[in-house]
């Protein structure tokens, strides 16, 4: 399983406010027929499942504000994917928060 964190940034909109692109992108991944779960943080996204699924709603995502009329899209992905054991994104928040018990 992949965790990716994923960061959209519309250029060239006339205006330094991008929550209504936030929210619409928010909106393709609430309908995401792919098998993922996310979370919306106040600067990026983290998306978690399988990477081509997640890659195939990432690339809806990064397309979204082309469609609204931003000239250009800065989209910026970093992907944690283990194979060695199952990961999570709660599993790695647990992980931290049992070290921070110590």
């Amino acid at each position: 399983m992949a965790i990716v964190e994923v960061t959209i940034i519309p250029l060239g909109t006339g205006s330094g406010s991008v929550s209504e692109y936030v929210a619409d992108v928010h909106r393709i991944l609430e309908a995401a027929e792919e098998n993922i779960k996310f979370q919306m943080t106040p600067m990026s996204t983290i998306i978690e499942g399988d990477l081509h699924d997640i890659l195939e709603v990432v690339k809806r995502m990064h397309e979204h504000p082309f469609t609204k009329g931003a000239p250009r899209v800065s989209t910026s992905i970093r992907i944690d994917e283990r194979r060695d054991k199952p990961s999570s994104m709660e599993q790695k928040m647990q992980s931290v928060r049992n070290k921070l018990k110590k």
